[in-house]
This record gives C-alpha cells, structure tokens and sequence, in this order.
C-alpha cells in the first residue's frame, strides 16, 4: 500500500478517506510536529500531507527519497513549501482553495466588527466587576455603517468581504497586484490612495517577497486617522513593531489579528498589552464544515496524485508542462 505522512491531526473525514487505500502515519500531538521527527516521519513515503506549520523543501524531499509523488497541503496559501523545488523535482504540490472563502470572510468581518465597537474590551470591562452602571461615554467606537472599506488583495476572499459590505452602505475600494475583470461595485485605486481613504483595511493578499512587511511604518503613516485594520493573510505581511506604533500613537484606532508574525504569538509581545488590538489564533477557516471540506479536498489531492492523475488542486501547475494552466 502507498504510505501517506500526515505532520499533523486533521479532521477524520480526510484520514479515513486516505486509509481506505493508503499505509497512513498521522502526527499525534497537537504541536507542530520537529524537524528531525518530520524528516524521520516522511522517509520512503509516496506522499506527504501537510499544515502550514512546516517547512517542505529540498531538504525534506531528500530525506522522503525519490518515491515522493505528492504533496497536499491543508491551506489555500502554500508559502510554507518551496514550489520551485518541488516543480524541479516532478512533485505535484495541492491546496485547499475555494471551500474555506466564505468562512474566512466571515470572520474577517467578526474582526472587522469586533474592532470597531471594542467588543473584546467591553466582555473583559465585565468580567473584570468594571461594569457599574450605564455610562454615556463608556467604550466608545466607531460606526462601520457608510464607512469606506479597503480591500488590499481582491482573490476569493477579498471579493467576498467586499460583497457583505453593500449591507453596511460601505464605500469599498480594492488594489490588486493585477487588473480585476469584474470588480463589482468596488472601486479600484492606488495602494496609497486607499490607505489614505480607508477607515477601515482588510488584508486578503497571498505572503510573497512582495507582500512580506507590506504594512509598514511608512505604510501606517499613510493610513486615515481613527481607521482600523484587519489582517485574516498572513502574519508577516505586516510589521509587527510598526503597527504597534501605529496602535499607541496613530494614526490606527485598532487592529483585529487573526495571523501574527512570529506564529503563535509570544505572550510578551507588545500588541498584547494594548487594548485596542484583537489577537485570535489563526481561525479564519475553522468552522466544522470547511475544515471538513479541506480535509476532503487534501485525501483528493494525495490519493490523485500517488495514482499519477492530475490534482483536483495543484498550486504548481507548471509540473504538468510549461502551459500547464490553474484548474478553475
């Protein structure tokens, strides 16, 4: 039977999918799984599937050995593997794209929302025994409603958060790295000039050497004053010193994190000691269903890839000939 390494428990849809067929070998604790135990886990196996925590490389495909034909990654982003290693080497490597788009948005916006009325603040305004009577300037936020909202990275998932917006009466502007065939009603801009307009910024951009510190210092300095910024990407898009200057002396009025650079964050970090910044741990897909879903989708990916069929998902198209394109 072909053997699957699995570096960390998935929802069991996906695991019982894959022994129906497969010699699978899970991960069993819930930390990400060591180094020198994911390159002794992967030897002589056929396939790999992975999270976003570790690292696939030359050095892990060495240590799987030429039999490796597929690796499945259980996100949409994959810049936790090296493709052009991978696409060098003839190996397939498979996300989870579409079925998690609509969960994200949601909480993006539960972020979005959060940030704005300071709901984390007032649940720990009452547990904390502070709450002693109404007060007319307790806690006060900002509206969302007819706001202007900026969308940097206008995918799936940026597309989605524009459309929940039309119920608020919102202003959206998006930039995109590319032109946009059918933005909607959104409004394509400048980078700049959205960070001047927006009170409010959502990043839904992948993690690139392009991306990678993107909201920095000078980026913070060009945003709107009271404005809020939302971050359900990746973590190191955004600086994280820069933002907490931004944070304590403007021009942000908040921030909702559900990624964070390093990842976990330290329980030192600076940002933790504001009370205008919302830190979550990394749950924009994790509902039931859509976990469930990338689960399915990843077992596809491995099980199409061990029989030498093309991904349901592939991320490096190009494996298959130079023009190879993207499935939809």
């Amino acid at each position: 039977m072909p053997r699957v390494f699995v570096t960390r428990r998935i929802p069991s849809v996906g695991i019982d999918r894959l022994c129906e067929s497969c010699d699978v070998q899970v991960w069993p604790m819930p930390a990400p799984i060591p180094r020198d135990a994911l390159l002794t886990g992967v030897k002589g196996c056929d396939a790999v599937l992975s999270v976003l925590t570790e690292r696939i490389d030359d050095q892990l495909f060495d240590a799987a050995g030429p039999q490796l034909r597929v690796v499945s990654n259980f996100a949409v982003g994959v810049d936790n593997i090296d493709l052009e290693a991978a696409t060098r080497r003839g190996i397939p490597v498979g996300n989870t794209p579409g079925v998690l788009t609509e969960t994200t948005a949601d909480l993006a916006w539960a972020l979005m929302m959060a940030a704005a009325r300071r709901v984390v603040e007032g649940d720990r305004f009452v547990r904390e025994g502070q709450w002693h009577t109404w007060d007319p300037n307790l806690l006060l936020g900002v509206d969302v409603y007819g706001a202007t909202l900026g969308i940097v990275g206008f995918g799936r998932i940026g597309q989605a958060v524009a459309r929940r917006a039309q119920g608020f009466g919102m202003r959206v502007l998006l930039t995109n790295r590319s032109p946009v065939a059918d933005p909607g009603d959104a409004e394509p801009v400048g980078f700049d000039d959205l960070l001047a307009q927006s009170d409010f910024v959502s990043i839904h951009v992948p993690l690139t050497p392009h991306t990678r510190g993107l909201f920095d210092t000078a980026a913070f300095a060009r945003m709107k004053e009271g404005s809020v910024l939302v971050n359900t990407a990746r973590g190191p898009i955004v600086d994280p010193r820069a933002l907490y200057g931004a944070l304590v002396n403007g021009p942000l009025a908040a921030a909702a994190l559900d990624v964070t650079d390093p990842e976990p964050i330290p329980l030192d970090d600076p940002l933790l000691t504001l009370p205008n910044c919302v830190v979550i741990p990394h749950l924009g897909s994790a509902s039931i269903a859509t976990r469930d879903k990338m689960a399915t989708i990843a077992a596809e990916n491995v099980l199409a890839g061990i029989r030498g069929a093309r991904l349901p998902f592939c991320a490096n198209p190009g494996v298959y000939g130079p023009l190879a394109q993207p499935l939809p």
